[in-house]
């Protein structure tokens, strides 16, 4: 699982093998969050809300970067 970025105590994860929307996983001690990559909409939430908005600026600021780590790390899925 790379680690995409890791801040004020935030890992930002991208796995392989994984399934659509491109999204990430957010961890923030025992709370983790799913969130997609292009709308942001939120597919599994369990973050805190200050931790939440942090990730969905890290999202906004990193959206390309993000994009290009999941269709790397998920070539089996096609038209991404």
């Amino acid at each position: 699982m790379p680690l995409f970025e890791l801040i004020d105590g935030i890992k930002i994860n991208v796995y392989s093998n994984d399934h659509l929307p491109p999204h990430i996983h957010a961890i923030y001690n025992e709370f983790e969050a799913v969130i997609s990559i292009t709308g942001k909409e939120i597919i599994r939430d369990l973050l805190p809300i200050p931790q939440l908005r942090k990730v969905k600026e890290i999202i906004t600021e990193n959206e390309n970067d993000l994009l290009a780590l999941f269709k790397a790390l998920n070539p089996q899925i096609k038209n991404l």
